[in-house]
């Protein structure tokens, strides 16, 4: 198998050469091994890179290549670092539940991405393993916090990668590195077994991939509740993928052009959001325009969410600091990400019960809205990809809250999502005609509702295809 061979495939597509024996496991594995070799130097989408997994399992994608953010699953035997110096070397004694699903469904695991420090950021530029490059323009940053993991499967180095998402960090990458992303509702992939929630529910489990039905497979992969979980989510009524090529019908589409925070839209973010609803009203849907009322103001919003963050990003630091034994100071830690420790260390109990109570009232006003509408649509972000460096700058001289408004203020669309628990996506519908630079559109539905979500990205995929468009650093070839 070529590199331009097996980077032109998805997982879907690789998984089924395997399986009618048009190539082996064995060759899959060594040019993927290939791929990241070759490109990965120009992006730094990853940690490391593992050459010596087990043979896969012959689950629905056996032999698919998959690399894992380094935060958030936990492989046997290998380390899980956090982005961060604090907890370089720490080392996973068993698989988490995610990783026991990965393996069962045939994925073979081939390394580590990048994250920021703590998956505070969304931006991948940390002080421990260096900025990630975005494949269209390598003097941008390729998001984050799965900002490897998503400049890894956008140049093609494999099909599929793991991420995570507490404010957008499935979404926001995917917008700018031009791939397909599914944040899931709350509860659809467990966390277990050795915590039960993440960012007291914020943080979900998902994937990045660069095909819809890629992203379907894989929720049916991992999908379900697990022994001890707090809570189970219903199951859908048949698989995702089957729910992934249903068609949706006529939806009722909220269309969101404004941040909360009354920022201006980029022309070319704006150009692309009107010519979603344009494509969206050829397909039958209908679309208006409204301002959603969340029941808060927009510094109540980032104040709870910072609560959420910072809290329980301080006690992520206490633990990892007693089990390494290495000081919570500015030689194993970034200004930023101290910041939010000392912030979360400051707060009372009825600091954080405040915030739940805050969370509650938004998810009650967005589930009135989601009564009136199946989707809410917005952009992914209001602007592009920033060139690497200007996101940090100055970080330094910001307190919690300051950088909690820097990270807001860059990706204000992205986080109502986790505060309600809902299912959301960024689709690559767009691209600004000087730069070239990719544009997600963000599709969010009522929780529960990612077939629905699933069915209208099909839908769209077949009307505004992507597939074909290629980055500047493409493990294929020339673009």
């Amino acid at each position: 198998m070529y590199l331009s061979e097996y980077a032109d495939q998805d997982a879907t597509g690789l998984a089924r050469l395997i399986h009618t024996h048009a190539v082996s496991v064995d060759e899959v594995r060594a040019v993927a091994l290939q791929a990241i070799l070759a490109v990965n130097p120009q992006i730094n989408a990853l940690v490391e890179a593992w050459d010596d997994e087990p043979v896969a399992a012959q689950g629905p994608f056996h032999g698919v290549p998959l690399l894992l953010k380094d935060l958030g699953v936990s492989a046997a035997g290998r380390r899980n670092e956090l982005g961060s110096a604090l907890a370089q070397g720490c080392t996973a004694d068993a698989d988490s539940e995610l990783m026991t699903r990965l393996r069962r469904a045939g994925l073979m695991p081939l390394g580590r991405t990048t994250t920021p420090e703590f998956a505070a950021s969304t931006t991948t530029e940390s002080r421990f393993s260096g900025p990630t490059r975005n494949p269209w323009d390598v003097q941008r940053s390729a998001g984050g916090s799965s900002g490897g993991s998503a400049a890894a499967v956008a140049a093609g180095l494999v099909p599929v990668a793991h991420a995570t998402d507490g404010g957008g960090s499935i979404r926001v990458p995917a917008s700018m590195c031009g791939l397909f992303g599914l944040k899931p509702s709350r509860g659809r992939v467990p966390m277990g077994p050795d915590v039960d929630e993440v960012w007291s529910g914020l943080a979900v489990h998902g994937v990045l991939t660069r095909s819809v039905r890629d992203s379907a497979g894989m929720l049916d992969a991992i999908h379900g509740g697990a022994p001890g979980d707090p809570f189970h989510i219903a199951p859908p009524e048949s698989s995702f993928s089957a729910l992934a090529q249903r068609a949706p019908g006529s939806l009722r589409i909220a269309l969101q052009s404004l941040p909360l925070n009354g920022q201006k839209l980029h022309p070319a973010v704006e150009q692309a959001l009107f010519n979603t609803a344009k494509q969206l009203e050829a397909l039958g849907h209908q679309v208006e325009e409204v301002q959603p009322d969340i029941g808060v103001s927009w510094e109540a919003f980032v104040e709870l969410n910072a609560r959420f963050w910072s809290s329980n990003t301080a006690a992520w630091i206490d633990a990892v600091a007693g089990a390494t034994g290495r000081s919570i100071s500015a030689e194993y830690l970034e200004p930023a990400t101290l910041a939010l420790y000392r912030l979360g260390k400051s707060l009372q109990a009825t600091d954080l019960l405040g915030a739940l109570w805050e969370r509650n009232i938004v998810a009650r006003h967005m589930g009135d809205l989601f009564q009136r509408y199946d989707v809410l649509l917005s952009p992914t972000l209001p602007g592009l990809a920033p060139m690497i460096g200007d996101y940090n700058q100055g970080q330094a001289q910001l307190d919690g809250r300051g950088w909690m408004n820097r990270v807001f203020a860059h990706s204000p669309f992205t986080a109502l999502a986790n505060v309600i628990g809902a299912p959301a996506m960024s689709v690559p519908l767009g691209h600004d005609s000087r730069s070239g630079l990719p544009i997600g559109m963000q599709f969010m539905g009522a929780f529960g509702q990612e077939g629905m979500l699933l069915g209208l990205a099909t839908q769209l995929e077949r009307a505004t295809p992507w597939a074909a468009r290629r980055p500047h650093v493409w493990a294929g070839g020339n673009p």
